[in-house]
């Protein structure tokens, strides 16, 4: 399949950090042939018209747990030790396995919307979670949580060597868009004696790691008390950072903590709005930055921030980090753009991807800059970070193939999906609305 773009603005984020005005792109297959002019002979397929529309490498979420979307707006307003223990895992102890597809795919509808292509996803069943991705079209890092418990005593009675064949069945398909990774919960729920199988098999198979560190003091201060150390360093010693690994959160991190996360090219998801509205501090972002480490930002999961709209994560980490730092100049909207983009797609794999041009990934939006809150167009980077919408993307794309074209999203059956998810969230939690839908027949 060939397309050609013509007549669009375009944000190519490549080295140069160019802003190209009335370009062509021409997509060849899943890569970019061409972001200028079209190649001499180059005959599409199809031919869309970018007049007015902006384009921009698509986005791609370092951290989420997709799936609970089912669990948007159940746990409101309560401390973050509450809302896990009298609400989250409560709710998810009635999760059924066809449940976690129906939460994936909401969640996918509402990605593609928001612009993003891919995602690296931590939960369970997560051979639900691959066939939606699979469905979708896009690209995703797969991660099967785990605790390291008896297989009785896991979400699902899944043992570690399920997990393993799910990696071993799911990494590399969808023609490469799915890759797989080992998920152990955290340093506080896993054993060291679990964490040092996880790290073997990981070894043996060739796999990464994604997992939970250092996301309150207590858990910090636990492990000082357990095993002598930080969690990063205890990480460390175990070789959990001897593998690819996505770290998520690290909200209480000292300056060492920080050194082995970049001696070890650890790649840190940041996942601002959840820690605001769960009041859990702010990582240390610009001294992760500093030190070199790649840092993709994330939604986290729906249940905490609430949505699956990467680009407010990235308004609010500007927002806060200008007025934590007492400086406007902090974080500036062209880097929170490449972490969107290039950090996130790096920390899951996809080098490829977080760019226009040629040889890169076709992986990319189109915004309708032509809406009353884009004029007038002096920056339009800074208007995509601080005031664009979900509403303004027209198309989205993945290795060459629509997803979203003309508003439609190409894909998943969108309607379905809505009903069938609120149907299954209603009867996870038991919800006042479902009880008044039943009264009134």
């Amino acid at each position: 399949m060939r397309t050609l773009i013509q007549n669009v603005a375009a944000l190519a984020l490549d080295r140069e950090g160019q802003l190209l005005y009335d370009v062509d792109i021409a997509v060849e297959g899943k890569t970019l042939a061409a972001v200028g002019q079209a190649p001499p002979g180059f005959a599409p397929d199809e031919i869309i018209d970018g007049r007015g529309r902006v384009a921009l490498p698509a986005f791609f979420n370092a951290h989420c747990h997709a799936p609970m979307t089912l669990e948007r707006g159940w746990a409101e307003d309560i401390p973050f030790d509450r809302w896990l223990n009298e609400k989250i895992w409560v709710a998810e102890s009635a999760l059924t396995e066809e449940d976690v597809y129906w939460g994936a795919a909401l969640a996918a509808c509402e990605m593609i919307r928001a612009g993003c292509v891919g995602l690296a996803d931590h939960y369970f069943w997560m051979d639900q979670v691959a066939r939606c991705a699979q469905n979708s079209g896009m690209k995703a890092v797969l991660a099967w949580c785990q605790f390291g418990l008896p297989p009785e005593q896991e979400v699902g009675g899944a043992s570690l060597e399920r997990t393993l064949e799910f990696a071993r069945d799911w990494h590399g398909a969808g023609d490469g868009r799915l890759r797989c990774v080992l998920g152990p919960h955290s340093p506080y729920m896993c054993s060291p004696q679990f964490l040092r199988r996880v790290v073997e098999h990981a070894q043996e198979l060739g796999l990464g790691i994604h997992l939970h560190v250092s996301e309150s003091r207590d858990q910090v201060s636990n492990s000082h008390k357990q095993h002598g150390k930080s969690p990063v360093a205890h990480l460390a010693e175990l070789g959990v950072f001897d593998v690819p690994c996505i770290a998520a959160h690290c909200v209480e991190v000292s300056d060492d903590d920080i050194a082995i996360l970049a001696a070890k090219r650890v790649n840190v998801a940041h996942t601002p709005k959840t820690y605001l509205k769960l009041a859990m501090g702010m990582p240390p972002l610009q001294k992760f930055l500093d030190a070199g480490i790649n840092v993709g930002l994330g939604t986290d999961g729906p249940a905490s921030n609430n949505d699956m709209n990467l680009m407010d994560v990235m308004r609010v980490a500007g927002l806060y980090q200008k007025n934590a730092q007492g400086k406007p100049e902090a974080l500036p909207h062209g880097q929170i753009l490449r972490l969107a983009t290039q950090a996130s797609a790096r920390a899951m794999g996809f080098e490829n991807s977080g760019a226009l041009e040629a040889g890169r990934s076709a992986d990319l939006i189109l915004f309708d800059s032509d809406q009353a809150h884009w004029l007038p167009r002096h920056d339009l980077a800074a208007t995509i970070v601080y005031a664009a919408q979900p509403a303004d993307i027209t198309h989205v794309m993945c290795d060459g193939r629509w997803l979203l074209r003309d508003g439609e999203l190409l894909t998943l059956d969108e309607e379905k999906i809505k009903r069938e998810a609120e149907a299954r969230a209603f009867r996870m939690v038991k919800s006042p609305m479902q009880q008044m839908r039943a009264y009134r027949g």
